[in-house]
């Protein structure tokens, strides 16, 4: 695939700041890429809202989109939307239930990467993770790359296997939730995204 479109979607509390959108983007200018990582807002409903403005117009074939945590839950449902299902997509410790898992987390929250800024985060956003669930199964589980780390402290990377079944990826057998070995692995992941 003549990949020249790259999204990537961070995860909750994190920003396009974070090592592993950093990194993308290093990767994505050296191929002349156009890649964007938008800064998501806490409303699941904004972010998809967002997403969509900022990927309209971008090819059926050729484009790909990479997503972290709650970032690869909405990678998914970017990715199984009918337009662009001809897309690659990669999901990194992906969250499967996230309407379950964040209800816990209602309150003032703060971002990792800047502890000054804070954001609300309320029983109406766990909502609307609730309605955005995409389908049970994937369309085409063969357009998947699943880095999945054993070693996630917030996540069943059991559960993310179970989800991502049949796609092409990595189960490490330890590593963290954020994958602060992702350097390791980007050589696979990027020849996945680029594969004819």
């Amino acid at each position: 695939m003549d990949l020249t479109h790259l999204l990537y979607l961070h995860g909750f509390r994190s920003s396009p700041a974070s090592a592993k959108a950093r990194r993308m983007a290093a990767w994505a200018a050296e191929q002349g890429l156009s890649f964007v990582a938008p800064q998501l807002p806490p409303s699941p409903l904004e972010a998809m809202e967002l997403v969509a403005g900022l990927i309209q117009g971008w090819p059926a074939q050729g484009a790909a989109v990479i997503g972290s945590s709650l970032g690869g839950f909405y990678a998914t449902f970017v990715a199984e939307q009918p337009a662009h299902r001809g897309w690659r997509a990669a999901v990194l410790n992906p969250a499967v239930d996230p309407a379950r898992d964040l209800a816990r987390h209602i309150g003032t929250l703060t971002a990792w990467h800047d502890p000054q800024l804070q954001f609300e985060f309320t029983a109406r956003h766990v909502a609307e993770l609730a309605a955005l669930r995409p389908p049970a199964r994937l369309h085409n589980p063969a357009r998947y790359y699943a880095l999945i780390a054993k070693g996630d402290e917030l996540l069943d990377w059991r559960e993310m296997l179970a989800r991502y079944a049949g796609c092409d990826g990595e189960v490490l057998e330890g590593s963290d939730h954020g994958l602060t070995d992702f350097d390791d692995h980007l050589q696979p992941l990027t020849e996945f995204l680029t594969k004819p």
